[in-house]
């Protein structure tokens, strides 16, 4: 019996965008899978030979997107609450609720069924590698079965029910909830935890409480913080050496300087050492609630690694469109499209911990790759929202679009 896994080569590739630590660009390339990984890329013209070879009809190729930031575990609608936004009222974190008891009437094989369609889109939109969280349960049961949903779906699950202290709730006792009983039930189905440090959800001392027990518990950290205005999220997690602090949008100088400090023992032109705190930015989010958009060309001014996130939910960022946020990077925040493109790849693998798995095109990671119906990754950039996303490869085998 053969046990070779099977190889594909996908050539005829205008130009692959590595996204590795010195942003490779090959031209005139291609690309040779063997089983799950990237056995080989060059020339095509050296190209090895191959089971199966695909042309690639001179698209560029990238790494599938990593969305480390989404929220996908909902039901109902809060289309009316954006349209009072851009009215001119003011986000507030109490929308949740909305969210959170249309979810809780919502069966197991109807929300399992918007969370497969949701994941579904992502993928077609080239997102290989997808992050989910809960938070719209905020009690243990709901908590759990949100959880344990997700699990079924998605490559990684975050435990959010420090989300929204819920109504008629005292906060502490909430969150002496979140970290005792709904801790422990929610805790087999989830990889990170997570806290909403911010004002109208989770204070100083309540998110510290969060991040300490969940710790204890063996999850990692992330946090969502200085979203709303200052706080002190970021430095929280630095503190707690989170795997990410998300929103970003209000940062002073001892942020900047505090997550700069967290990547003092990492070398950025090898990747190697010890990674500190992602700033995941979440652009898409930035426009829907009229925030200031997040600082990334002055986080990575400073040395600090960013992420780009989809923050896909029903009020604030409807969308899992990963090459809408890397556009709006690159003609908003100023990022290059080189930087906007590792920021929505390698920047959420180290985000999620999986850098070494997924997040760039290099011999021996998984191959999760992209084709773009266009001849440059420029295109994304250039030409802002079209959908350029061609055939997706997922571990390997294609997933999503035509050859």
């Amino acid at each position: 019996m053969n046990t070779t896994p099977k190889t594909t080569l996908i050539t005829s590739l205008s130009e692959v965008f590595t996204a590795d630590a010195v942003h490779s660009v090959v031209r005139d390339a291609a690309i040779l899978i063997e089983g799950e990984n990237i056995a080989w890329m060059g020339s095509a013209a050296q190209a090895p030979a191959a089971d199966e070879v695909i042309d690639a009809g001179y698209r560029a190729a990238l790494p599938g997107w990593v969305d480390s930031h989404t929220h996908l575990v909902f039901a109902g609608d809060r289309s009316q609450e954006f349209v009072a936004r851009m009215a001119g009222q003011e986000y507030a974190a109490g929308g949740i609720a909305v969210t959170t008891k249309a979810t809780t009437a919502t069966s197991d094989y109807d929300l399992t069924r918007l969370v497969m369609g949701r994941a579904a889109e992502a993928l077609a939109g080239g997102t290989t590698y997808l992050e989910t969280k809960t938070g719209y349960g905020l009690s243990v049961e709901e908590e759990t079965r949100h959880a344990r949903i997700a699990s079924t779906v998605v490559d990684q699950v975050t435990f959010l029910g420090a989300h929204l202290v819920p109504a008629g709730m005292n906060a502490q006792d909430y969150t002496d909830l979140v970290c005792g009983e709904m801790l422990e039930r929610v805790a087999p189905y989830v990889q990170f935890a997570d806290v909403f440090c911010e004002r109208g959800a989770f204070n100083e001392a309540q998110s510290r409480q969060v991040l300490a027990a969940c710790a204890e518990a063996g999850l990692g950290l992330r946090v969502h913080g200085n979203q709303l205005g200052p706080g002190p999220g970021t430095q929280l997690a630095v503190e707690f050496g989170a795997k990410s602090v998300d929103h970003v949008n209000y940062l002073d100088d001892s942020d900047i300087s505090a997550l700069a400090g967290s990547w003092e023992n990492w070398d950025a032109a090898t990747r190697t050492g010890t990674a500190g705190t992602v700033a995941t930015c979440l652009p898409a989010c930035d426009l829907s609630t009229r925030q200031p958009l997040a600082p990334g060309r002055e986080l990575i001014d400073a040395g600090v690694q960013i992420a780009l996130a989809s923050n896909c939910n029903p009020g604030t960022s409807y969308t899992s469109s990963m090459g809408f946020c890397v556009a709006t990077a690159v003609l908003q925040m100023r990022l290059s499209i080189e930087e906007a493109i590792t920021a929505a790849t390698y920047g959420g693998a180290l985000a999620l911990g999986v850098q070494n798995k997924v997040g760039s095109l290099e011999v021996g990671k998984r191959a999760d790759i992209q084709l773009l119906n266009a001849p440059s990754v420029a295109h994304l950039a250039y030409r802002p929202g079209m959908n350029l996303t061609g055939p997706v490869f997922r571990a390997g085998i294609q997933v999503s679009g035509k050859p």
